[in-house]
């Protein structure tokens, strides 16, 4: 089970971290992605970190602002959101998939495991 948290309202500008945590898997054996949907939009991939390695893979509309990391003594991943824009409103979703192929990571249908989304939003 993967349970995220840390969604909030916050100004353009401003930053927020969510929090994927994980029961009943180790996340250190998983790609973790993040994934996030916002209104009347398709999902679409934000960050995902491989197991092996920890390779961390972004999103180019997040690159640069936003920083996913694991920390295995939790058994859970975050995602640093700095920089804010208005349009990274969205609901954010973790997730967790097994042996995924680097071509393969940005694919939400690659990751068997989802957890509930948080909410955030970004005013101007």
């Amino acid at each position: 089970q993967l349970q995220a948290s840390g969604g909030g309202l916050v100004q353009a500008g401003g930053s927020l971290r969510l929090s994927c945590a994980a029961s009943g898997r180790t996340v250190s054996d998983y790609t973790m992605g993040w994934f996030r949907q916002a209104p009347g939009k398709e999902r679409e991939f934000v960050a995902a970190i491989r197991s092996s390695g920890g390779v961390t893979i972004y999103a180019d509309s997040v690159k640069g602002r936003f920083t996913i990391s694991r920390d295995n003594a939790k058994n859970t991943v975050y995602l640093q959101m700095n920089s804010l824009k208005p349009e990274d409103t969205a609901l954010y979703y973790c997730a967790a998939g097994e042996r995924l192929i680097l071509s393969s990571i940005r694919s939400e249908t690659s990751y068997a495991y989802w957890g509930q989304g948080t909410l955030v939003t970004v005013s101007s």
